[in-house]
């Protein structure tokens, strides 16, 4: 591949390496296929050259080598989402546990440096849609060879890349034993919380069982358990099990079980055993399972529920990362919040801006103009709220209280932004510094553009997905940039630097491979209110 500045008349057919700034017609995005319609407009706006890639003969173009391997490397119950900007994501169709061929994935990531592959830690559990893995070719192309060879040794290998097991449905047992202070508070307790880790994986308790904390009598409870079908029986222990020769274990043998492993290197969780009877397959809880917080004991089941053998050799390999009760900010899932791996819905905030000053309008506040009989900034608000959009947020400023007013009855949430005369941008940072934590984007709607449909906003919410490269989702009309803007959250920060009437325009040109737009059927998106002239001119910003 050719990477050089290049003048226009040999740019023909190259990749666009940067943005490049084409005035009036907006912004050409980083990997742009030049062709001869485009270089004249570069010429136009004043550039004589640019700084692009050509592709030369052995080179895949780095979508279609993302593709490539992602064909490769997907395994059953994981699919993979068409290339951009030379990344595929591999995602899992179905709730389980990951295996990952570390051996492929360490080859791999050796052959050359425009192949990258990374990937979720071995034996995971992850949801149904969850992100996997992603491949991202590093360059605008790869190399033929380094392909070729990255899929000779995917073909070599007897597990693709990325395999998930989904979980099964056991008939699942548990036995309470009770010694003398032992309550009944505690045994509902600790079923709740097993009941909570098994309906995360798809399960959930058959059969409940109280006796003794005897061997006897626990090894007639168990034979009692196998006799109704349950071919998976977790034991809660009166008292912790500290030898292979205490109750539990000895209870299990009574039932010509055997034990299989005693402890286990990871903290909590020490105190777990596994064993089994005539193939049912039987563990003794650590006293940690009581707890919703992730323990060893989480790392056995999920296994065992999604069909995987757990051997002593298993769980002595599992000290690495295995030291748990001391890291504070570590997932804990089954206390009813969300692994930060986990999938889940994204939330979009409109922030309405309706604070500025209206100076081009004259004496009167442009907001409050009358359209169709309603107040220019109602007409707003009303499509916003008809939106997907989780929650709308408007910031007030000059004549707040008639703008107030003028939505009373529709409850929309406001702030008011006692700086409104410094710019838009203070809006713009007050806004974000409220919704940015607690939503994954902020869709920016002018107060002044009102013919701007839910039907368009909606239009943009779909578009959003910061993990596919769209971290920023801009309207456009024949490839001409408009507004409203939908930035995400990650980009908070830099919405707190940023100054004066420019919104974030800045922004946007800092982070253009970030950017996604969309082609809107409506002029409506470049059609602020601002002048008396513009507002005598409705039927034509209608249209």
């Amino acid at each position: 591949m050719i990477f050089a500045r290049l003048p226009l008349s040999s740019a023909d057919g190259a990749i666009l390496a940067h943005a490049v700034d084409l005035g009036p017609e907006g912004m050409l995005k980083k990997g742009h296929f030049l062709d001869q319609k485009t270089l004249k407009q570069i010429a136009s706006a004043g550039h004589e050259t640019v700084l692009a890639a050509k592709l030369e003969p052995g080179d895949i173009i780095e979508d279609e080598a993302a593709e490539i391997l992602a064909g490769h490397f997907t395994g059953q119950n994981v699919r993979a989402k068409p290339p951009f900007t030379g990344r595929s994501n591999l995602y899992a169709q179905t709730a389980g546990i990951v295996r990952i061929n570390r051996t492929l994935l360490n080859k791999v990531n050796r052959i050359d440096p425009s192949i990258t592959v990374a990937t979720v830690k071995d034996y995971d559990k992850v949801d149904a849609g969850q992100m996997l893995a992603t491949i991202k070719i590093i360059p605008f192309s790869a190399r033929t060879e380094a392909i070729n060879q990255a899929t000779e040794f995917a073909e070599l290998e007897d597990a693709r890349l990325l395999t998930v097991h989904p979980f099964l449905t056991r008939k699942i047992g548990v036995i309470s034993t009770r010694l003398k202070g032992t309550t009944d508070k505690l045994i509902a307790k600790s079923e709740k919380v097993l009941e909570a880790r098994l309906l995360a994986c798809n399960n959930r308790i058959s059969e409940r069982l109280e006796c003794d904390h005897h061997e006897d009598v626990l090894a007639e409870a168990i034979v009692s358990l196998k006799d109704k079908g349950c071919d998976l029986i977790m034991i809660f222990g009166a008292s912790a099990i500290t030898d292979t020769r205490d109750i539990i274990p000895t209870a299990i043998t009574k039932t010509n079980g055997q034990i299989d492993h005693f402890g286990m290197p990871v903290d909590p969780g020490n105190l777990l055993l596994l064993g089994q009877s005539e193939g049912c397959q039987i563990i003794g809880l650590p006293g940690c399972s009581r707890s919703p917080k992730l323990n060893g004991f989480d790392w056995v089941m999920e296994r065992l529920l999604a069909g995987l053998s757990v051997t002593a050799d298993d769980i002595m390999g599992m000290g690495e990362g295995g030291l748990l009760k001391e890291i504070a900010s570590r997932p804990q899932p089954r206390a009813g919040k969300r692994s930060s791996t986990q999938m889940k819905k994204t939330k979009i905030a409109v922030l309405l801006l309706a604070a500025g000053q209206s100076r081009r309008m004259g004496k009167n506040n442009k907001l409050l103009a009358l359209i169709d009989g309603k107040p220019m900034i109602r007409h707003v608000a009303e499509q916003a709220l008809a939106s997907k959009a989780d929650h709308v947020l408007m910031v007030t400023g000059h004549e707040a209280d008639s703008v107030l007013k003028s939505v009373w009855d529709i409850n929309i949430p406001s702030v008011h932004n006692p700086d409104f005369a410094d710019g838009l941008s203070t809006s713009l940072k007050l806004g974000f510094q409220i919704l940015s934590e607690n939503y994954d984007g902020v869709l920016v709607c002018l107060g002044d553009m009102p013919f701007v449909s839910f039907e368009i906003l909606n239009q943009l919410i779909d578009q959003f997905d910061p993990e596919e490269g769209r971290a920023i989702v801009i309207p456009t009309v024949s490839g001409k940039r408009g507004n409203p803007v939908l930035i995400s959250s990650q980009y908070a920060d830099e919405i707190s630097l940023i100054s004066g009437d420019m919104g974030a325009k800045a922004l946007i040109n800092d982070n253009e491979s970030q950017v996604h737009t969309v082609e809107i059927d409506s002029p409506s998106i470049f059609a602020d209110i601002d002048t008396p002239e513009i507002l005598l001119n409705l039927a034509a910003l209608k249209k």
